[in-house]
């Protein structure tokens, strides 16, 4: 695959990749577009009738200088993590598999958040097709171009309901010097959250903790024996074995979590801070609030007036 560093791409409007995609999507008709389909459940089932697509793939642009990449979102989040691994860099993506497309479309950040940032803020600029057939620019390759409304960050999590991703440009972020995974024994998930600085991410299953702590040596070193003096510190290889299912929860719900009474996730570990839960059962429909919901609508009703994007998909609800 080839990556250039310098001129800028052509506009999408005279882009041909994206105007191959925008073709095949056309302007009528239930339509989808297929990642690698490790979350295609969430949302709902699509309607029985849609056609099927795949986004165009590539990194047509990526400056390490200024921390960005440009990404096709058909592109695999492993083979971008791997170019961007040769200069020391990462994203906020989701390492689990998977199409950069679909991550964004399901509006799912790393577990180590914590560390990396949140998906939803990391992004930049989008090009998408809309309802009708049309390549849309919105946002900018950096954030001072960007002004008016963060239509990137509405694309984000919204399944594609409001239009079919082909290209963005997302945020980068160093790898650390030094990355250290440790389990915590003898204290509270809340006594761990305070003593440490910037965790990667905290882990818990109900009864133990794992922390995974990045930076350069020396402060990594600090953070781990200030967990020392909370309770016993023991190094391990790396994340324990994550359900299959990703829970939603608020603050509240997720502090109840290990209850036993709350939520009927059956085993579960949870990414603290951040109320991403991974259960073996998949979480209950929620629907939306009566005022999101008229908002949600009103909003596809203005992207997509006929319901040809994604229909069946409705995001929030599970």
């Amino acid at each position: 695959m080839g990556v250039t560093a310098a001129p800028e791409p052509t506009l999408a409007l005279d882009d041909p990749v994206l105007q191959e995609f925008a073709a095949e999507v056309g302007d009528a008709g239930p339509i989808a577009v297929a990642g690698g389909r490790t979350r295609w459940a969430v949302g709902g089932p699509l309607a029985a009738d849609v056609r099927v697509v795949t986004a165009p793939t590539g990194i047509p642009q990526y400056r390490p200088e200024e921390m960005t990449v440009r990404v096709r979102t058909g592109t695999t989040v492993e083979e971008l993590h791997r170019t961007l691994a040769e200069a020391g860099q990462r994203t906020a993506l989701p390492e689990r598999g998977g199409t950069v497309g679909g991550a964004l479309a399901v509006g799912e950040s790393d577990l180590r958040a914590l560390g990396r940032g949140l998906v939803r803020t990391s992004v930049l600029q989008v090009r998408y097709v809309s309802a009708e057939g049309r390549i849309v620019n919105s946002g900018g390759p950096t954030v001072k171009n960007v002004s008016g409304f963060d239509l990137p960050r509405l694309m984000v999590g919204s399944l594609g309901t409001l239009g079919l991703l082909a290209e963005v440009i997302i945020r980068t972020n160093p790898i650390p010097a030094v990355s250290r995974w440790v389990e915590v024994s003898g204290c509270s998930p809340q006594a761990v959250l305070d003593a440490l600085l910037a965790p990667s991410t905290v882990l818990w299953d109900g009864s133990r903790l794992a922390v995974e702590v990045e930076g350069h040596g020396p402060d990594v070193d600090a953070q781990i024996a200030a967990l020392d003096a909370l309770g016993s510190v023991g190094d391990i290889d790396g994340p324990p074995p994550l359900p299959d299912h990703r829970w939603s929860l608020t603050p509240i719900e997720a502090r109840d979590l290990g209850s036993g009474a709350a939520h009927d996730t059956g085993d579960f570990v949870a990414a603290l801070g951040l109320g991403l839960v991974f259960a073996d059962r998949p979480q209950p429909p929620r629907g939306l609030a009566p005022g999101a919901a008229a908002v949600a609508e009103r909003l596809k009703h203005n992207f997509d007036p006929t319901g040809r994007l994604n229909p069946g998909r409705v995001p929030g609800s599970s």
